[in-house]
């Protein structure tokens, strides 16, 4: 059966879901251990701003959308994202782990990448980007979001995090559909805009700044309990549902995408090796020197607001 982007459309526009439809007083944020309490505070802290991160890449792709369908359903996923990390800043604000009026600090990673996408994101064209968002949505969904369902007994944070993973369950739907789409071009086409993606310098420095904050984000979850095979497995469905389509396996990107994050998980050398220098480097990189967080950035807000 035909993918139908309208019909995907009016589905997404049915389950819309807002802050304020959740009970943020009802019982259980006692249920949060003084053991989780810090490395909890730190995993939601990169989780809120990773979101961020996300809705920044569905902004880019709204004007590259190539029929005007596609570009609602990306302008409602901008919208989700931010959701998204406000309904998880509201889960640090009901745990004590955020005061009112304060915001968590994005890790100096994050905040490169913030500043790089906030440059050079909409330079990007509709294939890199239409094939970054579903692997790190793969991730999402398959294990980050249900590690926290396994290990926090909070039913509220069950309630957010059973909204977050229909919309995501979305978003992978729509991202791999645009993918088949987008392989169905000619091949020599795929081949003149990689040649042309490859060459430009803003997408080397891209690369140096995602591998460093793949790795130090696996060594985080790790950390905070997540098994490596769930990750593991993660990537494993961005390929195995990718290789599904004949079109999807013809398109470059997806396959450097994919063989990107694999050597990430598997801690591959000298993948491995360059990602830890690069993180030494950017642990001593004076990240004041890039100034204010753009401006896309302060629609964080952790009150229960209607959309």
């Amino acid at each position: 059966m035909a993918f139908e982007y309208s019909d995907m459309l009016r589905t997404i526009e049915d389950k819309q879901w807002a802050l304020a439809d959740i009970d943020w007083e009802a019982p259980g944020a006692e249920l949060i251990t003084a053991e989780q309490h810090p490395k909890l505070k730190a995993f939601m802290s990169d989780l809120v701003w990773i979101e961020h991160v996300g809705a920044r890449g569905f902004a880019a792709m709204v004007p590259k959308a190539p029929f005007d369908d596609l570009k609602q359903i990306y302008t409602y996923f901008h919208a989700e994202e931010q959701r998204h990390a406000n309904a998880e800043l509201a889960l640090m604000r009901r745990w004590g782990m955020v005061k009112k009026g304060e915001m968590p600090v994005p890790n100096k990673n994050i905040r490169l990448v913030i500043e790089w996408l906030d440059r050079y994101g909409d330079d990007l064209s509709l294939a890199v980007l239409g094939s970054v968002i579903p692997a790190l949505e793969t991730a999402l969904d398959g294990a980050l979001v249900k590690f926290l369902l396994d290990e926090v007994d909070d039913p509220i944070c069950a309630e957010v995090f059973r909204n977050i993973n229909n919309d995501e369950s979305r978003h992978l739907a729509v991202g791999f559909q645009v993918l088949d789409h987008l392989g169905a071009s000619p091949l020599r086409k795929h081949a003149v805009e990689l040649a042309g993606t490859a060459l430009q310098p803003t997408v080397i420095l891209g690369l140096l700044l995602y591998t460093p904050l793949l790795t130090r984000m696996i060594t985080n979850v790790a950390a905070m309990g997540l098994s490596e095979e769930k990750l593991y497995n993660a990537v494993r469905r961005y390929e195995a549902v990718g290789q599904r389509s004949r079109n999807t396996r013809r398109l470059p990107v997806y396959h450097i995408i994919k063989h990107h994050a694999s050597l990430a998980v598997n801690h591959t050398q000298p993948f491995q090796f360059l990602a830890e220098s690069l993180n030494v480097a950017i642990d001593h990189f004076p990240v004041r020197l890039l100034g204010k967080v753009p401006s896309w950035t302060e629609e964080l807000t952790y009150e229960p607001i209607s959309r």
